[in-house]
């Protein structure tokens, strides 16, 4: 929206569909009305004009009886109307008329009220009429020594508009601002004026920091901002310049300015890598972290953290700022301390890991005590993990960190409990010293887990690991302690009658089964047991996750049962306890097979966990070598190959992480010539500043490969055709939330084209922020048009209109030329991300939206069309390169993407080779889509479809 529409459509309360009033009334009420009804038809003349309306005899009627007016709200409308009205005949000549609007504004800047002077000279700004502008020159230049501050720095302001248009009108202006900038106190007024200067004169900018350099930290925050920008600008024009200015930036490090405190940082940074100045700046990143309130100025500042450690010497200046950085904890929000984990994760080291160690469980210690927050189960989990991350790196930590975590095994939050188990399972394989440890631990924390997952998890961990005859009978009490009185049935309807009534239950204390010297079990009387009464919810964990019908557990307890058996008879020489531990352990999983067959469960027991018990109960019986070499050797050397290929794969992302920050440059590779332009010019230089800015405020674009020139053409998108009278085409550039139009409208008539405006529309989740203001195009002539576009959400967006013109001199209605539809790409905002395998199938489970794509292939291999599908899409794999290794006939793997928008994507990829159609057969198959949105699960349906046949070249 332009100046001019944004200050129209606030003043004026008139609907836009609304029956337009004629010319002659509207000409009635402007000359023998009071002033509120000279206000109302003002505001329907400048709307009508908005919409496309030629009013020409309006114009000297505004002249005589509007023009001359006091009244401010009168002012106001009319520096818009004066704004928009055309100005000029059709041949270009100005209007006679303007004369005297350029009298009546000589007078407004001389008038005495402040206001009307400052709106006024804002005004002038917006003018492109030279001979307007100079006759008011002498006026302009008195209003620089006005006494209100306001005019003043809006006389700066026409000042530099006009000597930027129109250097001729003005042509001393550098000097007369420098001189005005000497004198100045007014810190407004200061800041425009040294703005000036910089892009009109910079060596008189410079002149005059040289001679305040040291007065710079009392300035106003203003006017540093516009001094960090002169430096930068200059430092990167002529690097000779850098020792005498850092001591400035260093001083305007310490500005009581968040602003510029920030760009200080950041301009140091790019003027010295001195290890010095990097942990300066790198220090004022984390103050302003820890200070500020917005969460979105903690992650925009956090980026630029990260920014810094890319860099391989900033790396160690860093790692010595770790415990700094975890300062940054104490904020709520999820996101920030979320990247602060990882970041502090990436610097840690051998130096720093034992202080971050401490300060981890010191916070997992506070998650416990904190009342519970939607967040709080979140944080505790991304501490497990980062904990669990820091053992592995560092296996010495390992034994501080497991006593800790492994209290999680019993919290109510699942995901949390299913990382310490997934953290205990890696670490009880890889560091066998800790093992002892791990198993204690267990054991002690065993009878208090709620979740049945997790309940699986560490029986199987148990049966895996207890490696001594007393664990192995610690494994068996504790099972029997979950396990409640049995057999189950038998005391279920003991309990149904009567007979033993809940709170003369036997109860699931340590006691109950006491194990004896023979390895034999003691049952303990329930009768005689002295603890207090239990209620029916109170139940033995694994007695109730059975009659809840969940035999799963029951397959699992089999497993680990016949595991331990099996171990206890290799350790154990003599049979008769052999025999007996054999028998307590088929007894347990007899009861449960008559459990499962009985009336008490909720639900059934399935027929492949009466399979797998009942394959338990023959091993047992039989108890051979070769089911011993199956059970207790096979399934741990399955889980070390498992965590070797993870591991593999953690290092090869680490070494294509340091490969891509360790950029080498081989003799012959080409050169670029763009980067050999002139960079001394300040018009031809690359205005590197603004890059910065775009990648503070979180630019993740993707960078454009192969030539730059190429790639920019490939986005031009021709929108009408080469006969059209109006020939259009648009280059669309993406930035994140914005898309930015440039259209290029070439006139290719012989006639002149006046209210020339393009008429855009948008469908999609898509915003069309301004209206492009009409222009007249001379015959044969051109002009870019920018438009920009607003994107909510990441779904294909369309974006469609016409231009429309009127032919001048012709009376006939208005021209209109239709273009052509611009497809905004979903690949502009999707990148590839990485999650792990519990929170992939929490999504999954979680998001409602699912698009089911057929495969429609010419593509044979089933490796060359999965990545394919992932070069297309954006995606990521997450399954593991080696379970996709080999060949069969089939192939299965999860993908997973992530919108800058934060949507997730989720993508399931099921393919198989037909075999029986041939070698030359394609693949076939489904792609299974979910996303938590519509618009996003249609969109990379759609994106897969049109790219699933691979084109030949």
């Amino acid at each position: 929206m332009t100046a001019a529409e944004n200050v129209c459509y606030t003043l004026i309360n008139v609907p836009m569909d609304s029956e337009p009033p004629s010319e002659i009334s509207l000409k009635n009420d402007l000359e023998k009305g009071d002033v509120k009804l000279k206000t109302e038809a003002l505001k329907k003349v400048i709307i009508m004009i908005l919409n496309g309306e030629k009013l020409p005899g309006l114009l000297m009627t505004i002249i005589r009886f509007v023009l001359p007016l006091q009244d401010h709200t009168i002012k106001k409308l009319l520096l818009v109307f004066w704004e928009i009205v055309p100005k000029t005949t059709p041949d270009g000549r100005l209007l006679q008329e303007m004369i005297l609007v350029c009298d009546a504004y000589r007078k407004d800047l001389q008038h005495p009220n402040e206001f009307i002077r400052g709106s006024t000279l804002r005004f002038l700004c917006k003018l492109k009429e030279a001979e307007l502008l100079e006759p008011l020159m002498p006026a302009i230049r008195a209003c620089l020594e006005h006494r209100h501050s306001y005019v003043r720095r809006n006389a700066v302001l026409a000042i530099y508009t006009i000597y930027r248009n129109f250097e001729h009108l003005i042509p001393d202006a550098p000097e007369l601002i420098h001189d005005f900038l000497v004198n100045e106190k007014d810190a407004s007024c200061k800041r425009n004026a040294f703005m000036m200067l910089i892009h009109a004169d910079q060596d008189r900018a410079l002149d005059y920091l040289s001679t305040c350099i040291d007065q710079v930290q009392t300035f106003g925050d203003i006017l540093q901002l516009v001094i960090v920008e002169l430096i930068y600008k200059v430092c990167h024009a002529n690097p000779s310049e850098r020792a005498r200015f850092i001591r400035c930036i260093y001083n305007l490090l310490q500005s009581s300015s968040p602003a510029v405190k920030y760009e200080a940082a950041g301009t140091l940074v790019t003027l010295s890598s001195a290890p010095t100045a990097i942990k300066a700046a790198a220090q004022c990143y984390i103050d302003l972290i820890i200070k500020e309130s917005d969460n979105n100025v903690k992650l925009i500042v956090l980026d630029r953290l990260i920014e810094l450690k890319e860099h391989p010497s900033h790396e160690r200046v860093l790692q010595d700022l770790v415990m700094d950085i975890l300062r940054v904890l104490s904020t709520p929000d999820l996101e920030v301390r979320k990247k602060t984990l990882q970041l502090a994760l990436d610097l840690v080291s051998s130096r720093n890991v034992e202080e971050l160690v401490i300060v981890l469980k010191k916070e997992v210690i506070k998650t416990n005590n904190v009342t519970e927050h939607e967040d709080t189960d979140k944080y505790r989990q991304l501490l497990v993990r980062t904990l669990h991350s820091c053992s592995v790196r560092f296996p010495d930590m390992a034994a501080n960190v497991i006593p800790v975590l492994m209290e999680f095994l019993s919290d109510n939050n699942e995901a949390a409990a299913a990382d310490v188990l997934e953290f205990v399972r890696e670490a009880i394989q890889r560091f066998e010293n800790l093992r002892p440890l791990i198993v204690e631990k267990m054991l002690e924390v065993f009878h208090a887990i709620k979740s049945v997952k997790i309940y699986r998890g560490a029986l199987w961990i148990l049966g895996e690991y207890c490696s001594t005859k007393e664990d192995i009978q610690s494994v068996m009490t504790e099972v029997r302690r979950s396990l409640g009185e049995i057999p189950i049935v038998e005391s279920e309807i003991k309990k149904e009658a009567g007979e033993l009534k809940p709170e003369e239950e036997v109860s699931v204390g340590p006691a109950q089964k006491l194990v004896t010297e023979m390895g034999t079990y003691a049952t303990q009387s329930a009768l005689s047991s002295s603890r207090p009464a239990k209620k029916e919810e109170d139940r033995p964990p694994l007695r109730g996750f059975l009659l809840d019908g969940d035999f799963f557990v029951a397959a699992s307890l089999a497993t680990t049962l016949t595991k331990i058996a099996l171990r206890y008879v290799s350790l154990v020489q003599e049979k008769k306890k052999q025999n007996s531990f054999n028998a307590e352990a088929m007894l347990l999983m007899a009861t449960i097979l008559h459990l499962g067959k009985s009336s008490f469960p909720k639900k059934p027991i399935t027929d492949d966990d009466v399979d797998r018990i009942s394959l338990c109960l023959k091993v047992l019986s039989e108890c051979s070598p070769l089911m011993n070499d199956i059970f207790n050797k096979e399934c741990r050397q399955s889980l070390s190959h498992m965590l070797s290929a993870k591991l593999e794969e953690e290092k090869l992302s680490q070494k294509k992480e340091s490969e891509k920050r360790n950029v080498t440059i081989q003799p012959d590779d080409p050169i670029s010539f763009m980067q050999l332009t002139a960079k001394n010019e300040m018009s031809s230089k690359e205005d590197q500043f603004q890059l910065s800015l775009l990648a503070a405020m979180g630019n993740t674009q993707r960078k454009e490969t192969a030539d730059p020139l190429a790639s920019k053409l490939n986005k031009v998108t021709q929108l009408t055709g080469f006969s059209d009278p109006v020939y259009a085409e648009a280059y669309v550039h993406v930035n994140q939330y914005d898309i930015v139009l440039d259209v290029l409208v070439v006139n290719q008539t012989s006639d002149t084209l006046q209210n020339c405006t393009l008429e855009l529309a948008t469908l999609g989740d898509l915003k069309l922020v301004e209206k492009p203001s009409p222009l007249t195009l001379a015959p044969h002539d051109f002009a870019n048009i920018k438009a920009n576009v607003k994107v909510a959400s990441t779904e294909n967006g369309i974006i469609f209109g016409n231009v429309v013109y009127d032919v001048s001199g012709a009376a006939s209605d208005r021209n209109c030329v239709v273009l052509s539809d611009i497809h905004i790409d979903i690949m502009d905002y999707i990148q590839p991300a990485s999650c792990t395998d519990a929170e992939f199938r929490q999504m999954w489970a979680e998001f409602e939206w699912e698009n089911k794509v057929t495969v429609n292939t010419n593509i044979i291999d089933l490796n060359e069309y999965l990545q394919h599908i992932l070069k297309s899409t954006n995606m990521k794999c997450l399954t593991p390169e080696k379970a996709l290794s080999g060949y069969c006939g089939f192939m299965a793997a999860n993908l997973y993407a992530r919108s800058i928008f934060g949507e997730d994507a989720l993508a399931n990829v099921s393919i198989e080779k037909p075999i029986h159609l041939g070698p030359e057969a394609p693949v076939t198959g489904h792609i299974r889509i979910r996303a938590k949105s519509q618009g996003m699960a249609l969109s990379l349906g759609d994106k897969i479809n049109l790219s699933q046949k691979k084109t030949s070249l």
